[in-house]
């Protein structure tokens, strides 16, 4: 998948659209109700993300399970999130080396991490 992609399914999935809260190509997903990040898409050397290379490249910083991030790190196309917590948040390289489906469920596992907590009231 890549920015364009993303946007297109979180738009139909959950009815939110990308915004730009620095003015530059960085996109944030936020939550509807409570304005919470479920995802961030950002342009990043790859230099800053320690691989090889000087090129721009996308990638998709999403929240996700402490557990799940150790074995996804062990995987083609994940690295620790850029400038997120790296205990709680993952960094998806969105250079076709991550199945599309996965990016999906990491998307949806991330959205449910940040949504609305339900009142015990």
């Amino acid at each position: 998948m890549n920015r364009q992609e993303i946007f297109e399914w979180v738009k139909a999935t959950y009815g939110t659209e990308p915004d730009y809260p620095w003015n530059d190509w960085n996109a944030v997903l936020r939550h509807k109700d409570n304005n919470k990040w479920y995802g961030v898409v950002l342009e990043v050397a790859e230099s800053k993300l320690g691989l090889t290379g000087d090129r721009i490249v996308d990638v998709l910083n999403v929240k996700c399970d402490p557990i799940l991030i150790g074995s996804l790190r062990q995987q083609k196309g994940y690295i620790p999130a850029y400038h997120m917590n790296k205990d709680s948040w993952i960094s998806i390289l969105l250079d076709g080396s991550v199945p599309s489906e996965e990016i999906k469920n990491l998307i949806e596992l991330s959205y449910n991490l940040t949504k609305k907590k339900k009142s015990n009231k």
